[in-house]
């Protein structure tokens, strides 16, 4: 049975949620007080990029629809987080699954030997089946846990959805206990750019211009430097290129929809898509992006992050010029200074 944290709702809204529901001093220490949900209050800096009320119900009507097989993404990256954090030899006392779409990650915490406390962050309760663990409802861009409350963090294939991803991953960061971990994966780099490069020549052809239609993706570069930028100490950020082959570009977008994942982009086209248009789409991506079987493929990258919260006791760089042994040494060469030419 769950035990359900409304962190971020008042008292008097908790009954009609349906969740039952204790203060947040149960945990002493772990959770903010009750905040406005971060979807009421004015974002600060930069315009958001996504409809997150939109995304919500979408996911909401695709969790209720029930496809099995719109699961498989978040499937194989639940299960690559798993191996990963298996090799982190250490048991953690208190762990906080970040806005994981589904309870497939927090299920897999909560029966290992690893994680004692699961606390699953959730936008919705409509996602509060199945895992073994301590239910919040809240918003990963208002993290509702106190600083350095938890012992790790993990997110699968919800962080790229962040309007405001540096502000997400500083508060992450300020959650953790230090020498605390930092583990998630999420969407990124050319994450179907066959999707988006067939409908901009579609509609390209047939209206002379473009809507976006596929969400951007950030660079596996950029999100390196947001991870720094955030504060983790032995920051690591490497990326998994999942190639899945689908018989037409209507079956990608049918597992998209099932995926709640769907065109959530507040500048997008208020419009009906022109059938012509979307005809066209699946025309041009059976021409560009087709094997020899006919089969079309479809791009997923997924970006995997994970850093520490700093602590004294973790391994730092070397300051320059410290070093006892010289790399010439080291290799077996002569050391040849700065402007001469070997041999000269």
């Amino acid at each position: 049975m769950f035990l359900s944290i409304a962190a971020n709702l008042a008292p008097r809204q908790w009954q009609s949620h349906g969740l039952f529901s204790i203060r947040v001093e149960f945990a002493a220490g772990a959770f903010d007080a009750p905040a406005e949900p971060a979807h009421n209050r004015a974002m600060d800096g930069p315009a958001p990029l996504f409809d997150r009320a939109l995304l919500d119900r979408r996911r909401d009507r695709a969790l209720r629809a029930g496809t099995p097989v719109a699961d498989f993404l978040l499937r194989a990256a639940t299960d690559d987080l798993v191996d990963r954090l298996m090799a982190v030899k250490r048991v953690f006392a208190r762990a906080a699954d970040i806005a994981t779409p589904l309870p497939l990650l927090a299920g897999r915490l909560a029966t290992s030997s690893q994680v004692e406390t699961v606390f699953r962050l959730a936008r919705s309760p409509e996602t509060s089946t199945e895992a073994a663990s301590f239910l919040v409802i809240g918003d990963e861009e208002k993290l509702p846990f106190r600083a350095e409350s938890l012992d790790l963090a993990v997110s699968a294939l919800a962080l790229h959805y962040a309007n405001d991803l540096p502000g997400a991953l500083v508060q992450i960061r300020r959650a953790l206990k230090p020498d605390g971990l930092f583990l998630a994966t999420l969407l990124g780099g050319d994450t179907l750019t066959e999707l988006r490069q067939s409908f901009a020549v579609a509609e390209a052809e047939l209206t002379g211009g473009a809507s976006p239609r596929v969400a951007p993706f950030a660079e596996i570069r950029v999100l390196g430097g947001l991870l720094q930028r955030a504060g983790f100490a032995l920051p690591v950020i490497d990326q998994d290129r999942l190639t899945v082959r689908y018989d037409t570009m209507f079956d990608l977008t049918r597992d998209l929809r099932a995926m709640g994942a769907t065109n959530a982009l507040v500048e997008r086209a208020r419009q009906p898509l022109r059938r012509a248009v979307l005809i066209r789409a699946a025309e041009v991506y059976a021409e560009r992006f087709a094997d020899a079987d006919g089969r079309v493929r479809a791009t997923f990258d997924l970006v995997w992050l994970s850093g520490w919260a700093p602590d004294e006791s973790q391994q730092k760089p070397l300051r320059p010029g410290s070093a006892k042994t010289r790399l010439a040494d080291a290799l077996g060469v002569r050391e040849v200074p700065t402007g001469d030419k070997p041999g000269g």
